[in-house]
């Protein structure tokens, strides 16, 4: 009972059974000091005591240093600004707005990016499929043709006008080879006639009795040789423009026939891949299939007609513009042969001057050949 006397109100503490403070922190902190009498207890050795009240409890705690009224900050509050507010207000009103939209999104099915999202690795892929599976179905159709198995289709007219151009091709191409090796040993000829006219000429120096026959035989050797300098290049030339027509004129019309038998190729492809899918079942899982195939078949139909036309049209103007080449240079290479071996300089040089050909004057940079004004 003498301890209790001593006891300070200030350290008294009422809590409930289950730990909570019965009454407010600041009603605590209200009463009234510690009192500072001679016959106040010292709390620096006070102990804290439990009692064994089932409702109610009493802590004995030390002593509290420091006025009654609430503890405050060191630190001075600083308002903050009008700006940094203003942006946090936003900040925080943009993430709002961006979490209803993505659960607006979210709620009404799948996202879809726009064109300018879209990867172009992904582009590349999609190009990839496509002629890969354009690809395949070309081979299918090359080999199904090759083993009797496909259908193809054939414009008589039009294949037949191809087949004999490049007959002529290559036919031409013999012709060039043989008038090549013709100039070549033409070449040979002229370079003995010279050779030899150049023998004739010292001999006619060297043998006074002999000297008339010896210079007769090195002119006419010396005039042969001439005459083949001025027919080769009349060959040479004949050669340049048949080579012309034929490795540009006649391969520029080649290279659309190329384009058009891949056209044909595909355009049949795309056809049978219709047709087998007219013969199948007609329901809601083939129908889109059937109309894709018929877009696709479409397309490459109207290619290939419009790679027909194309290749229609440069045949026949290929035929005209062949038949003006050929008959000039036939021309020419027959009146400069027959001027030749006739022995008729006079008629050589007039063959080249009718078809406005020169001849480059020996020693020259050039070589010895005949060009075109």
């Amino acid at each position: 009972m003498a301890e209790e006397s001593h006891r300070s109100p200030a350290a008294e503490i009422p809590v409930t059974s289950n730990g909570d403070l019965d009454q407010s922190p600041d009603s605590v902190f209200q009463r009234e000091p510690y009192p500072s009498g001679p016959g106040a207890l010292n709390l620096s050795e006070s102990c804290a005591t439990n009692f064994a009240s089932t409702t109610e409890g009493i802590i004995e705690s030390g002593p509290y240093k420091g006025s009654a009224s609430l503890p405050t900050s060191p630190v001075a509050s600083v308002a903050p600004s009008s700006a940094v507010a203003s942006r946090l207000a936003r900040s925080s009103s943009d993430s709002q707005a961006e979490k209803v939209m993505m659960q607006d999104q979210l709620q009404m099915g799948a996202v879809v990016l726009s064109d300018d999202l879209k990867n172009p690795a992904m582009e590349k892929l999609d190009l990839v499929r496509k002629w890969s599976i354009n690809t395949y179905k070309c081979t299918r159709q090359i080999l199904s043709e090759k083993l009797g198995r496909g259908s193809r289709t054939v414009d008589l007219e039009l294949e037949a006008q191809i087949e004999v151009l490049r007959d002529n091709k290559k036919k031409y191409q013999n012709v060039i080879k043989l008038a090549q090796t013709l100039a070549n040993q033409l070449s040979q000829i002229m370079q003995t006639q010279r050779q030899l006219g150049d023998a004739f000429a010292d001999l006619s120096l060297k043998s006074p009795e002999l000297h008339e026959e010896f210079g007769y035989n090195a002119d006419t050797q010396k005039l042969l040789s001439k005459n083949g300098e001025t027919l080769l290049g009349a060959i040479n030339f004949f050669i340049s423009s048949v080579n012309t027509l034929v490795d540009k004129t006649i391969e520029d019309t080649m290279i659309n026939i190329k384009y058009y038998e891949v056209a044909r190729i595909e355009y049949d492809a795309y056809r049978t891949d219709l047709e087998e899918l007219n013969l199948g079942p007609r329901d809601a899982n083939t129908m889109p299939k059937i109309d894709q195939c018929q877009q696709q078949f479409q397309i490459h139909r109207e290619k290939y007609e419009r790679m027909r036309n194309d290749v229609s049209v440069k045949l026949k103007f290929l035929e005209e513009n062949k038949v003006k080449v050929l008959h000039n240079q036939l021309i020419l290479f027959h009146n400069a042969i027959a001027a030749y071996y006739a022995g008729n300089q006079q008629q050589l040089e007039q063959t080249l001057k009718q078809f406005h050909i020169k001849l480059k004057m020996p020693g020259g940079d050039s070589p010895s050949w005949l060009e075109q004004h």
